[in-house]
């Protein structure tokens, strides 16, 4: 997907909505636990439900992998089923990988080829070598781990060093030597929005993808103003808020009623920002 198809697909929808697919099989409703790959058809209704409010379907692979084989088919027809009747909507899969050379390599290759991802998130930690391999497809996107939202990102990502800058920040400085914004975006958590405004100044172009608005607390309003440029920039992901709005019969809906309402909140944001007519 090129970057002008995703800002063209934000303007259309007037949102920035990511819709996390991090699907819980023990957390779906009861009724759909007994359909054959139930987890596939939890998605297919709420990739239905929420499809005129997203941008983006961000399924996390653990969910997934944790489950088998039958997992990893259920992944492959969730991303099918998107690839056929929402091609407009971008595909992240959230699998944070990271390795040397060849490993990183097959990665891209499993992601980007097998599974016709658009993008895949990748942690930083072993440098340039590791992250290299993926940005070698065409129209396909790194979304590199910047500054998470947990709080363990104390740990290692906001250490302070000599020169003054925090770890996240030379992660970010250096990384946007390595590829453009039409093909890096950076994760950035919702709970940090004063550290997405230090991220955005060193990264003006760049897309951010951030996790953590709904369940995990963050601020959407905070979030934008500290995260938009000139051509919106940001995708906000929500992931439980929307999947498990409603534990019932209308699940769907009660999914369909969320996403809506954040992409309502989103359109206004976009008008009083002046990127929206």
């Amino acid at each position: 997907m090129k970057k002008t198809e995703l800002i063209a697909q934000i303007l259309k929808k007037r949102s920035f909505l990511c819709v996390g697919l991090d699907t819980d099989i023990e957390k779906i409703p009861a009724h759909q636990q007994k359909l054959p790959d139930a987890v596939f058809q939890f998605n297919k209704n709420i990739i239905d439900a929420t499809a005129a409010y997203a941008v983006g379907f961000k399924p996390n692979t653990a969910f997934y992998e944790s489950e088998g084989t039958s997992g990893w088919i259920s992944l492959e027809k969730t991303i099918a089923y998107i690839k056929k009747h929402y091609p407009e909507i971008m595909v992240i899969a959230d699998a944070k990988r990271g390795d040397i050379g060849n490993t990183s390599r097959r990665y891209a290759k499993a992601f980007f080829e097998q599974l016709q991802a658009d993008a895949i998130t990748v942690a930083p930690y072993m440098g340039l070598d590791s992250v290299q391999p993926f940005l070698g497809f065409e129209n396909k996107w790194v979304v590199l781990l910047g500054l998470t939202s947990n709080s363990g990102s104390a740990d290692f990502q906001q250490l302070k060093l000599d020169n003054g800058r925090f770890l996240y920040e030379e992660v970010v400085s250096k990384a946007i030597s390595w590829a453009g914004s039409h093909q890096l975006m950076f994760v950035t958590g919702a709970t940090k929005p004063e550290m997405i405004a230090r991220i955005r100044s060193l990264a003006p172009d760049y897309f951010f993808l951030v996790p953590g608005v709904g369940a995990q607390g963050g601020d959407l309003n905070a979030v934008a103003k500290a995260g938009l440029n000139s051509e919106v920039g940001i995708l906000v992901n929500a992931s439980r808020s929307i999947l498990y709005a409603s534990s019932d019969i209308d699940f769907a809906e009660a999914a369909a009623t969320e996403a809506q309402k954040l992409q309502q909140e989103m359109e206004s944001i976009l008008i009083r920002k002046n990127l929206l007519k």
